[in-house]
């Protein structure tokens, strides 16, 4: 019988899964149940070491005997202290310990109770992989196991360390098995990308709704014109931040009953997704065999439901992938996964969101921040010299993935704050204007009100010049917050929340020596953005789009 607490038995469970056979056990009250789960455990071999010190080390020699990561697992306090010179000789060995520490609860922590220090992050720096285990988040706490044991088993043999805070009473011990547990691997392909995962490619063949996901690429890093073959039998969504010439318009109808059925295989290649929408839909797909594509080989299980993760080069592994499932003849699956693709290509078709040929927005409104984007958007397919779009954060980029088209789009979406938009896009356009001055590289900046006035001090910059065009959609406040639902009920909204205001930018610009142009009516857009696009200036511009309320 194993212990009833989740983290103890998940990590045990994990432990087994990737193949950690030994764990040197120290005496203590707090680790009992974890000690407990090894000895019962028919696949872990106890060494039982009094002390933490000597226990350590004699981990580190059968770590050496048996080329194999080893856990040493000791009790709460300052029994963890104790392994820190093992686990420091460990490292520059390149030999993998797994320290796995019992602790008390932290609110008991730095409260003059029995054995309480901090112990997350103890042994820093020596350990590649510290985490610390919920006790009321099975979920989390698998993830996070599967985070410190993929690095301890790594070919270059990390130390990491597994902190368990366990609340009493600690010795329950009636749970028959241990619970079936979600096992995260990494792989790292061949030098030349011609051996690709077994499990990804099985997973793969057996699918019969298979998705292929983007999130932001950069546009220097991607080219997918060598997949054209894998994108036309797969479904491949994606936004505006993928490097690809056009957008999947799947957040209008995801979340109601016109949206496919959930896939039961997702390929996650890129970085961050906008749409919450699309992130709840992967989310749902409970049984997705889903995989990761990233250079890191980090545990980035943003749908819940990550098995495998392929470090290495997107295109590089897509175009690997593709070759590979071409030299399969037909499976028995062909047919629903046509089926599949044809539902989403024709949801995808009734939903697509096209620019209007007037400026005017879905829902009719005659001006507003749609119909100005949708506008400019329409302008920047007829300009004729090189240029890059930056989208900023909140509004801005959802309208990029509404309306933006034939060109890639950047954006911080790295930590998703509205801070630095504007100042991220005036140094994409000095570096360019410093390179290449002759080739006339714009810059253009799709920015809302907050964002342009927090990074004002963006335009007090001497090397900007004329190649910097900003488009600004001032709504008086953060349209954001009228999309949450709920907010609108809280008279704190408007002007705490939203921060709604009254400012422009016309003094900003004046004080930097910006040339400024404001539209207040749609009258008036189509020879503004013509403006924007095509003035010759030395320095850089802004067009204020200014709606009233």
């Amino acid at each position: 019988m194993y212990s009833n607490k989740d983290s103890v038995n998940i990590l045990t469970a994990l432990l087994v899964a990737h193949g950690i056979r030994h764990a040197v056990v120290c005496p203590g009250s707090r680790n009992a149940p974890i000690v407990h789960n090894f000895n019962e455990c028919p696949d872990i071999e106890c060494h039982p070491v009094t002390d933490e010190r000597s226990a350590a080390f004699f981990a580190l020699g059968i770590a050496q005997a048996t080329d194999q990561p080893v856990a040493v697992c000791v009790t709460s306090g300052t029994a963890l202290l104790n392994v820190a010179p093992a686990v420091a000789e460990a490292h520059y060995q390149h030999q993998a310990l797994v320290v796995i520490s019992a602790d008390r609860p932290a609110q008991w922590i730095g409260q003059l109770d029995g054995q309480t220090l901090q112990q997350p992050g103890a042994l820093q720096p020596w350990v590649e992989k510290s985490v610390d285990l919920p006790e009321d988040n099975p979920y989390y706490a698998n993830r996070l196991v599967n985070e410190a044991l993929i690095e301890a088993t790594a070919d270059h043999h990390p130390c990491v360390h597994i902190n368990v805070p366990l609340s009493e009473p600690l010795f329950q011990f009636d749970v028959q098995e241990l619970p079936q547990q979600r096992v995260i691997r990494r792989y790292t392909p061949t030098a030349d990308y011609s051996c690709l995962p077994q499990a990804l490619l099985d997973d793969f063949l057996q699918a019969q709704r298979p998705l292929i996901v983007f999130g932001q690429l950069s546009p220097h890093r991607f080219h997918y014109e060598g997949v054209d073959h894998l994108f036309s039998h797969v479904i491949v969504l994606h936004e505006a931040l993928a490097p690809f010439t056009s957008v999947s318009h799947f957040e209008h109808f995801l979340g109601t009953d016109a949206q496919p059925p959930h896939p039961d295989f997702i390929l996650h290649v890129g970085d961050a997704i906008v749409s919450k929408r699309l992130k709840a839909y992967l989310r749902q797909a409970h049984q997705a065999r889903t995989w990761r594509i990233n250079v890191t080989g980090q545990v980035e299980d943003t749908f819940l439901n990550l098995r495998g993760i392929v470090k290495g080069d997107a295109e590089r592994l897509l175009q690997s992938l593709d070759n590979k499932l071409a030299a399969y003849r037909t499976t028995h699956h062909d047919e629903s996964r046509a089926r599949y693709r044809r539902q989403w290509l024709s949801a995808l078709s009734r939903h697509s969101v096209d620019a209007p040929d007037t400026p005017s927005t879905p829902s009719g409104k005659p001006f507003s921040e749609a119909s100005v984007v949708a506008a400019f958007e329409q302008a920047l397919a007829t300009y004729a010299l090189p240029y890059h779009v930056h989208y900023a954060n909140s509004t801005p980029i959802r309208l990029a993935n509404d309306y933006a088209h034939g060109h890639p789009v950047w954006c911080n979406r790295g930590v998703n704050g509205i801070d630095g938009s504007l100042s991220t896009a005036a140094g994409f356009a000095a570096a360019l204007s410093k390179d290449s001055p002759a080739s006339k590289e714009t810059v253009f900046c799709v920015i809302g009100d907050l964002s342009f006035f927090y990074d004002q001090n963006a335009l007090w910059n001497q090397q900007l010049t004329g190649n910097l065009r900003i488009l600004l959609l001032n709504n008086g406040g953060g349209a954001i917050f009228q999309q949450l639902k709920g907010l609108e009920q809280s008279p704190a909204c408007p002007r705490l929340v939203a921060a709604t205001h009254h400012a422009t930018a016309e003094g900003i610009c004046h004080q930097n020596d910006i040339y400024y142009q404001l539209v207040t009516r749609p009258a008036d857009l189509p020879s503004a953005l013509d403006l924007l696009l095509h003035a010759d200036l030395s320095r850089p511009m802004v067009l204020e789009a200014l709606f009233q309320p």
